[in-house]
């Protein structure tokens, strides 16, 4: 289940930043919607940097490097 949460999770995330970057950009404001995709991208990262890290662990294993 921990799985599909942190699936919507990240799709939660980035169709807030998504809508934040897209109302941001509209109003001219185009730095900082730049600023929100970036942050919405360290954030997606951040939370998903310990699956990452377990898949390399496993490619490591199976391939013996």
């Amino acid at each position: 289940m921990s799985d599909v949460s942190l699936l919507l999770k990240v799709a939660g995330i980035g169709m807030i930043a998504a809508v934040i970057c897209q109302i941001l950009s509209k109003s001219g404001r185009d730095e900082q919607a730049t600023l929100v995709s970036v942050a919405g991208i360290i954030i997606v990262l951040s939370m998903i940097a310990g699956r990452l890290s377990a898949l390399f662990d496993s490619l490591r294993a199976i391939f013996g490097l």
